[in-house]
């Protein structure tokens, strides 16, 4: 009984990649951080994580269901546990509506405008899995859904939509159009054969890769921006200035002709990127705080 429900339990976590959670969440805590110059209440913090996890593992699912049939016929996804049929529909359906759930009680133990807007919020981070059906810009859709994160922690905190927010939505944006069109250039192949929308599809590798650059740039720009608004220190300033060299080295170590990198690009460095700039905001407004 043990071994079935921790197999399950294993599948599960594997289906929506829990560990791409690192992707999104700092920046939760990135607007937290922010609105609140320090760190939040444990009550906050403790509800901003169940948010982000619960918010993530339905979109990540549904983004499963949606794609069942699109993954099998896929090689680089075939192995995935729905087109093996180590869970059933069913299930995954019924996973979708808990966590989508257990998202809204997270957002209305937050705060009035949380709940509000967490309706929007999971149409938005679900409506995603059906866009590269109809648009190119899907690359987009997907930044858009996951710049919620820091106007969502922002909120959580302050109870109110602030203008300034729109800057760390910037920088979510074009950070993850950036890095999802490079993963998408692993599929031009099967997107162009079976009518999926890309950007690599459309124009092609050599071109998505620049258009890639191109956000990235503008995530670079809008960190900036972010350093300036919020009045942080030369901490921030030297950190923001190394982790741009990060967003550069991600397009040196990838080629149109060597695609071979894309996974360490994606993973890793995403992954160190995110975490540390939650880690620099973090120090600058416990070290250098504002008068």
């Amino acid at each position: 009984m043990i071994q079935s429900v921790w197999r399950q339990l294993r599948i599960t976590l594997e289906m929506i990649k829990i560990e791409h959670t690192v992707f999104a969440l700092p920046f939760a805590f990135i607007g937290a951080v922010l609105a609140e110059r320090g760190i939040p209440p444990l009550r906050t913090c403790f509800w901003i994580l169940m948010a982000m996890i619960w918010a993530r593992s339905a979109a990540m699912a549904f983004n499963r269901l949606v794609d069942a049939r699109i993954d099998a016929d896929n090689p680089r996804t075939r192995n995935r546990a729905l087109p093996r049929g180590l869970v059933s529909r069913g299930y995954v359906t019924g996973f979708v509506l808990v966590c989508s759930g257990m998202f809204l009680l997270s957002a209305w133990m937050l705060n009035r405008l949380s709940f509000i807007l967490a309706f929007p919020a999971l149409a938005l981070v679900l409506a995603y899995s059906f866009s590269k059906r109809f648009t190119s810009f899907s690359h987009i859709l997907l930044g858009l859904a996951l710049s919620i994160a820091p106007v969502g922690g922002w909120i959580a905190v302050t109870g109110r939509l602030d203008p300034e927010t729109l800057l760390l939505c910037l920088v979510v944006v074009t950070w993850v159009a950036g890095f999802d069109i490079v993963y998408s250039c692993q599929d031009v192949g099967f997107d162009s054969k079976f009518g999926l929308f890309s950007i690599p599809a459309r124009w092609g590798v050599p071109r998505a890769l620049a258009i890639s650059f191109g956000l990235h740039i503008l995530t670079i720009v809008a960190l900036f921006l972010v350093y300036f608004t919020f009045r942080l220190s030369w901490f921030s300033l030297a950190g923001i200035t190394a982790l741009s060299g990060i967003l550069v080295y991600e397009h040196i170590v990838i080629r149109p002709g060597d695609l071979t990198r894309v996974n360490m690009a994606f993973f890793t460095l995403n992954g160190i990127f995110s975490i540390s700039l939650f880690i620099l905001v973090l120090g600058d407004v416990l070290l250098f705080p504002t008068s």
